[in-house]
């Protein structure tokens, strides 16, 4: 019964994930068809929302992982879902003058791209073993494009600067003393935990990678 639950809920999560991403890239991919680069300055207006939601749902994937219905890194997945949602609400949503830029459209796509790469895989091994294809591209694919999709979210956050240049907030060490910080200093400081915890987790990512497809060959062998 508890793992009839379990598989109820992940096909549910999987395919709420798959459907809500593939809207998304149908939603831009048909704009991009009718208004060619002009798309590119509304892409937050039209796909935002969803975007909004898919990247909160993907910190229930941090509890699936430390809960053990659902195996993986821990780490890996958390800086993922850490640094998307970082991006998308503390710069995407909170300035509105930077979501008419093209970074957020090339972001998202990106970011639509890696979904895309995991949600049919995991939809699949839940209901069925993944061809071979599938796998590879499930754990080879997502590599490359997660390191460009890194590099894009640092030249976001470095172009977002300027519209940050009038954010202070304040600090209450011990009263009645209280810091202000600058808050693009905050956001320049992110730059270097960005990449050295990207590269980290790129790293795990080449291990999974390696674990992964020596299971699929070693599987081969025994038929």
């Amino acid at each position: 019964m508890r793992c009839s639950i379990r598989l109820a809920y992940l096909l549910l999560y999987n395919l709420l994930q798959f459907s809500g991403n593939t809207w998304i890239f149908a939603n831009m991919m048909a704009r991009f068809v009718f208004f060619g680069r002009g798309a590119q300055a509304d892409t937050f207006y039209s796909v935002g929302v969803i975007m909004c939601v898919c990247q909160l749902l993907s910190v229930l994937e941090l509890f699936h992982i430390a809960d053990g219905i659902e195996k993986g890194w821990l780490f890996p997945r958390f800086v993922q879902v850490l640094e998307r949602n970082l991006l998308l609400f503390v710069v995407f949503v909170s300035v509105e003058e930077f979501q008419s830029n093209p970074m957020v459209c090339v972001q998202f796509s990106l970011w639509n791209i890696l979904q895309l790469l995991r949600y049919p895989h995991g939809l699949l091994c839940l209901v069925s073993t993944p061809s071979a294809n599938t796998l590879w591209a499930r754990y080879t694919l997502r590599i490359p494009v997660y390191v460009v999709s890194v590099l894009t979210e640092g030249v976001s956050i470095w172009q977002a600067l300027p519209y940050f240049e009038d954010g202070m907030f304040s600090v209450q060490l011990q009263a009645p003393v209280q810091v202000f910080v600058y808050f693009p200093y905050v956001l320049m400081a992110y730059l270097p935990l960005l990449a050295a915890a990207a590269s980290v987790t790129v790293w795990h990512l080449l291990k999974e990678r390696k674990q992964q497809l020596d299971s699929w060959n070693k599987k081969l062998k025994r038929k």
